[in-house]
Formats: C-alpha cells, sequence, structure tokens
C-alpha cells in the first residue's frame, strides 16, 4: 500500500481533496470562450490574497523560479544594479540568477539565520544619490533557514531616501500562508509559486505587477521570450496554459477566502508556535536568530553536534514514510526542517512532531519521547483553532 502520510517539507504541501479535484478536468480548448472565466477567477483570487489593490496579476507555467527570471528580464537591463542580501539558499539562488542575467549584483552577505539587513540596506540606498541601484531584492521567507524578513521595512528605508528601485519580494513560501500586503508595502513585484500556501501541485508562477513595474517593463533590455510579460498581457495566455492548475488556483484563492486570510495566518502562526514548542522541549533550536525573525512555514532545527541531519531527513522517511526538509548550502547537515503550511491542521502537526521525534531518537540526540508532544499538545489546547471550513 502506498504511504498515506502527510509531508512536513516546506514546500511541494500536501493538498486538500477538493483542490486535486478542481485539477483534474477534461482537456479544454483555451482558445475557446470556456476559459477566460476560469482564468479572470484565479488571477481576481490572487489579487485578493496578495492584498493587491492596483496592477496585473500574470501566470507562467513554471515554478517560483521561473518567476524570479520574469520579475528581473521584465524590468531590468544589461549591467544594471541590483542590491540584495544572501542568507540562505533562496537568497542566493536569486543572486546567483541576476550575476547570469548579467546584473551587476551588490551582495550583503549575512549569518544563515538572520533576515534581510534593513539597516544595512538602509545606508546602502542613502549613499547611492546618484540611484545606479535598479532593484532591491528580499526573500520575505528564507525557506532554507525558517526565517522572515520585513518588507515594510525596506519600503519605509527606500521611501526614507526617496530611492526610485523597485521592491521585488519573493514571497514562494510565505505568501498565501503568511500575511502579504503589496500594496500597502509598496512591493512592485510580488513572486509566488502554485505548489506552496496556494496548495497545488508544481507548475504555476504567480507573479504580482505593480503599475511602477509595469512602466519599466517598457525601457527594460534583458532578453526575454517566454517570460515576456508583454504577451502576456497582450494576449493572456500566448502558448498553452496549465488550465488545470490555473482552475486549481481559482478552487485554493476560493478556499483560502472562504476560511478568511487573517484565520489562514492564524492558524499557521498557532501550527509554527507549537511546533516551536516541541523544539524547545527537545532542548533545541530553531536556526532563525531571534523570535522575531521565526517564520511561520517552515522552522529549520539546529541539530546536536555530530548528528546529520540530512541522514535524520533519509531515516525518518526509510523508516517511518515521513518526509522533513533537509538541511541546503552552509547549514546542510546541520539543521533539519519541518514544513508547517499550506493544508495542515494541529493534529497533522502532532503526527510530524511525533514521528520526528522517533526519528530524532533512534538517530541518537537525546531527546525524551513525547516531550515535544505535550508541550505542543498542551499549546494547541490553550490555543484553540477558530471554526473553519473544513477541507474537502
Amino acid at each position: 500500500m502506498s504511504s498515506q502520510n502527510p509531508v512536513f517539507i516546506p514546500g511541494p504541501t500536501n493538498i486538500p481533496e477538493s483542490i486535486r479535484r478542481a485539477c483534474d478536468i477534461p482537456t479544454m480548448d483555451h482558445r475557446s470562450a470556456a476559459f477566460p472565466p476560469l482564468f479572470e477567477r484565479a488571477k481576481t483570487g490572487v489579487r485578493k490574497v496578495l492584498k493587491m489593490d492596483e496592477g496585473e496579476v500574470i501566470l507562467f507555467p513554471a515554478s517560483g523560479t521561473g518567476g524570479w527570471e520574469a520579475a528581473i528580464t521584465n524590468t531590468l537591463s544589461p549591467g544594471g544594479k541590483v542590491l540584495a542580501a544572501q542568507h540562505g539558499m533562496f537568497s542566493l539562488k536569486w543572486i546567483d540568477l541576476c550575476q547570469r542575467h548579467g546584473l551587476d549584483v551588490e551582495v550583503v552577505k549575512c549569518p544563515w539565520g538572520e533576515g534581510a539587513p534593513v539597516d544595512r540596506f538602509a545606508e546602502i540606498l542613502a549613499a547611492d544619490t546618484g540611484h545606479e541601484i535598479k532593484a532591491v531584492l528580499v526573500t520575505h521567507n528564507e525557506t532554507a533557514t525558517g526565517v522572515v524578513s520585513d518588507v515594510a521595512a525596506v519600503r519605509a528605508a527606500l521611501d526614507a531616501v526617496n530611492h526610485p528601485a523597485l521592491l521585488m519580494v519573493d514571497g514562494v513560501s510565505s505568501i498565501a500562508s503568511m500575511d502579504f500586503r503589496m500594496t500597502e508595502w509598496g512591493v512592485d513585484l510580488a513572486v509566488t509559486g502554485s505548489q506552496k500556501g496556494f496548495m497545488l501541485p508544481v507548475g504555476l508562477a504567480v507573479v504580482g505587477v505593480s503599475p511602477k513595474a509595469l512602466a519599466a517593463m517598457e525601457g527594460a533590455k534583458l532578453s526575454r521570450c517566454f517570460f515576456d510579460f508583454r504577451d502576456m498581457l497582450k494576449l493572456g495566455t500566448p502558448y498553452t496554459p496549465a488550465v488545470g492548475l490555473i482552475n486549481g488556483l481559482g478552487a485554493s484563492c476560493d478556499m483560502l477566502l472562504a476560511e478568511g486570510l487573517d484565520n489562514v495566518f492564524a492558524r499557521h502562526r498557532r501550527i509554527a508556535e507549537g511546533v516551536r514548542a516541541a523544539v524547545a522541549a527537545w532542548g533545541l533550536r530553531p536556526c532563525a536568530v531571534s523570535p522575531a525573525l521565526y517564520s511561520d512555514t517552515v522552522t529549520a532545527i539546529v541539530l546536536p553536534e555530530g548528528v546529520d541531519g540530512n541522514a535524520l531527513v533519509r531515516h525518518a522517511a526509510d523508516a517511518y514514510h515521513v518526509a522533513y526538509g533537509a538541511g541546503l548550502g552552509e547549514v546542510a547537515g546541520k539543521v533539519f526542517r519541518i514544513g508547517h503550511l499550506g493544508m495542515l491542521t494541529d493534529v497533522m502537526a502532532l503526527l510530524g512532531i511525533a514521528t520526528a521525534e522517533m526519528a530524532m531518537a533512534d538517530m541518537g540526540v537525546p531527546v525524551t519521547l513525547g516531550s515535544g508532544v505535550a508541550a505542543a499538545q498542551d499549546y494547541y489546547r490553550t490555543n484553540k483553532a477558530a471554526p473553519v471550513q473544513a477541507a474537502a
């Protein structure tokens, strides 16, 4: 029998049955009159999830990485200067993508476990009186380390010196699970993917584009073809779209909005706090260096010296058929990650905590079986969930 255990990786996430069914539709002629209502439903839902008052939502058949590439190629030119921080694997990958496109990236290196360095960004932006910096990149939620960055503070740093640079945000593992306010925070390009908070299979890059970014598109000189916003805005779908996923995205947005975005964010916060209570009970700590940086979608847990986190993840998969996230880059082997986003409940989280305890005990980590479960149970019992519409 195939495993029916939920996954505890930070994406792809568990898929609600109703969304799975929404993706499973008969072949449709995407040039027929039947497709536009389905397409508009998905884009309208995304606008609400992004809290986006103006601009455009563009959907590409790609992953979040495709969204990164679309963001830069549609708004920047060869040799353009970009400001970014390197503080985890995914912030590093976005920097690498920019460099491969011939952009001049000013990289602020930070310890893995810290967030975007707002104060350092502010200094650099203030010193850039010639406005050579054309874009500032922020990884809202660094999936490798379980760290959230303050996007609003970066916007405030830009505004304080009237800097015209575009604010580009990687929200791949935050959007639809953690509060994201595109218009209020002055985000010009917001990137996410279908396989995280939207609880879909991988295959859609979702990009929110502000009016300012749309204006920048006209003068951008980086090469683009497949990811050209102009074609998408003119034709809607200049090539064959992922029709099933787009229908599923509409269903996902309906589900999130029916639960209520505030309830969605509160659920993720509550589940994350239970996981963090378990981590403390085990005598371990998150990779994030302070509680203000704790992510509500993934916790990277630092293991004792001599315990290989990636071996622990393999053992959990082999012995208990449960998937956790391995450590990446500078924290490879030093941490393992519990993803707690998407279709997840307190009860499902307890399963993940209990299995992690067994796997750690097997690997020689000095944890008391039941300690983390009890700590999470205590938290969940005293911080009960608001009634929500059950996922079908």
